[in-house]
């Protein structure tokens, strides 16, 4: 049967071997480009990613140790005092010159008022030192009259005297009266300079009387107490810490009542391992990213490095003059400013990552 019907025989070997060289071919087709690929590409890849590590190796420094600062103004009182009014509540948004609290006038207002009594009190001692100094000029106008008098008497006793119609008591007396004349004119003499000498001005103030400038001074200083007796902003920012103002509490000279944070200026106090400032400069640009705004990154740059570690103005520095030394990796705070406005506030104290360009200058 075979022999008989050779066609049947050959069709399927026609129809076998057609499928297995079509299946072939393909695989040989992608092997021919994938071999190259990968013979190729693969290592210029590796390569790109050796050489893209090698040349920013070293080119940024970057720390998480890194916190938000902004200027804080802590204000107290100049005066002491009883509170009487708060102005202010926490976290309130002040202008400079804003009323912060008020501390009672009322004993300083005393003070002024004092302070003009003494004034009127010197006013009246100078004026009585006029007088007496008035008068010291007609005492010593007697004492000269009385001098004259007493020597013509004198005169006439001793030419009695010579001619014995006169008794030497007589004589002695009027010899006595010169001498007491003479004593009364030095003594007016004496309380004219004195009331003179009073009335004087010295060369700190000149042209007024002492007693009168000291109680003018008096009574400047009671008016600039009453003054600091309502305490005011110094500057723009926001209130904090003002929990401590309460009415009726009693506040002491230099004790810290309330803090103003001035919002307007934020920098960044990034603290470096001392390993990263070997190519550190200032003027060198940064990125500034914060925990509390994910997504947010801004642009800044190197103000100023730091004097000394942090351990160095800590209150108990380390003491490494021992058999226990350990060397430890030391931190370096380093300012940066922030060239950006940024859209959300920044507050005083968030944790911020930095990462500093130390190939790339932008001041």
């Amino acid at each position: 049967m075979a022999d008989a019907d050779p066609k049947i025989e050959k069709a399927p070997e026609a129809v076998i071997v057609e499928p297995a060289a079509a299946e072939t071919a393909e695989p040989r087709a992608k092997r021919s480009w994938l071999r190259p690929l990968l013979l190729f590409g693969v290592p210029l890849v590796l390569i790109g990613v050796v050489g893209f590590f090698w040349l920013t190796s070293g080119r940024f420094a970057s720390t998480d140790n890194a916190y938000v600062q902004q200027d804080k103004v802590s204000v107290s009182a100049e005066v002491a005092g009883r509170i009487v009014k708060v102005a202010v509540r926490e976290n309130q948004r002040v202008k400079k010159g804003d009323l912060l609290f008020e501390i009672d006038p009322a004993p300083y207002r005393i003070a002024v008022a004092q302070a003009d009594a003494a004034i009127a009190n010197a006013q009246v001692e100078l004026q009585t030192l006029r007088t007496s100094y008035a008068g010291t000029g007609a005492d010593i106008e007697a004492a000269r009259d009385r001098i004259a008098q007493a020597q013509e008497d004198y005169v006439r006793q001793a030419a009695l005297m010579k001619r014995g119609f006169t008794t030497r008591v007589n004589f002695q007396a009027a010899e006595h009266s010169v001498e007491q004349a003479r004593a009364a004119l030095q003594s007016a003499q004496a309380d004219a300079a004195e009331a003179r000498s009073k009335l004087a001005t010295g060369a700190a103030v000149p042209g007024e009387n002492p007693q009168i400038a000291s109680a003018r001074v008096q009574r400047e200083q009671a008016l600039l107490n009453l003054s600091r007796t309502r305490v005011y902003a110094p500057a723009d920012g926001i209130v904090s810490q003002a929990d401590r103002l309460q009415v009726g509490q009693q506040m002491m000279t230099g004790l810290p009542a309330v803090t103003i944070v001035t919002s307007d200026l934020s920098w960044v106090e990034a603290n470096f391992k001392e390993t990263d400032l070997n190519k550190m400069r200032v003027g060198q640009c940064a990125e500034i990213s914060f925990d509390a705004y994910p997504g947010l990154k801004l642009k800044g740059h190197v103000w100023s490095i730091g004097a000394g570690t942090g351990s160095e103005f800590s209150v108990l520095p380390a003491q490494n003059a021992n058999g226990n030394w350990v060397k430890v990796t030391q931190r370096v705070p380093v300012r940066l400013a922030i060239d950006e406005k940024s859209p959300r506030a920044l507050i005083a104290g968030l944790s911020s990552d930095v990462e500093v360009d130390l190939r790339n200058q932008c001041k």
